[in-house]
């Protein structure tokens, strides 16, 4: 994985983690406390779709990676 320093940032200092995944006003968006949660929700679609962000507690976020 490949991240700015912001990015990095918010992965080292996240609180939760967020998966999204469709398009538009079919777009889903899941809360996890954890980026081992967010990895294993994302197992069962195993189609490299579900974006992941990584939320610090300022509410600061960053996409971290498509699982």
């Amino acid at each position: 994985m490949q991240l700015n320093d912001y990015e990095a940032h918010c992965l080292q200092n996240g609180t939760n983690f967020t998966a999204v995944r469709g398009n538009g006003a079919s777009r889903t968006r899941q809360d996890f406390d954890s980026l081992e949660a967010v990895q294993e929700y994302a197992k069962q679609f195993n189609d490299k779709r579900t974006m992941v962000y990584a939320v610090t507690q300022f509410g600061n976020s960053a996409h971290i990676c498509n699982l």
